[in-house]
């Protein structure tokens, strides 16, 4: 059986430095936590708003610890500290731009700011990478969203086969990729 590794990285100068706590990567842990009923590994990552930094951490995720899934919180607003779009982009192979469409969508729901998003998803070799939104509850709000396709997408670039538990979130797959997973 394989480890799956998720890596769950926090951009952010000033929780990085401890100017106060990182409330971001706990929120995405906890919500994978409660939508896989595959084992997995956590790998949390914190640090500054550097896009250097950040596409090293990305790519040491996906290509030294074997990461099929890499979820960001931070650096994705119109600042001039936010990078995190720009590294994302620099480290993957394909954009893929349903999530940040169906991610900014979901949250003008709830805050007209929401427009002000410059989150993206994309992949990198066997690994999907998905920029979300700092505050816990817009992660928790931009997850439930998008989560329904991430394992399909993971199965397409030949990552591990993820199962939800399907009272939180259930994974779409068409049925002729159940069937090829089943055999």
């Amino acid at each position: 059986m394989q480890n799956i590794k998720i890596g769950f990285v926090t951009v952010s100068d000033r929780a990085s430095s401890g100017v106060y706590e990182d409330l971001g990567g706990p929120a995405m842990q906890a919500w994978i936590t409660q939508a896989l009923s595959t084992s997995w590994q956590a790998v949390p990552k914190l640090i500054p708003d550097e896009q250097s930094t950040i596409e090293q951490t990305l790519t040491q995720l996906v290509d030294d610890e074997g990461c099929c899934l890499i979820l960001t919180t931070g650096g994705t607003g119109p600042a001039k500290r936010d990078v995190t779009p720009e590294a994302t982009r620099a480290v993957c192979d394909k954009i893929l731009d349903g999530f940040a469409e169906q991610m900014r969508a979901v949250s003008l729901q709830y805050v007209p700011t929401a427009i002000l998003s410059r989150q993206i998803a994309g992949t990198r070799g066997n690994c999907l990478i998905i920029n979300l939104p700092g505050k816990p509850s817009a992660i928790g709000e931009c997850l439930e969203a998008v989560f329904p396709a991430v394992p399909y997408c993971i199965d397409l670039i030949d990552g591990p086969f993820l199962e939800t538990h399907d009272d939180f979130v259930k994974a779409f797959r068409p049925k002729h990729a159940k069937q090829k997973a089943n055999e």
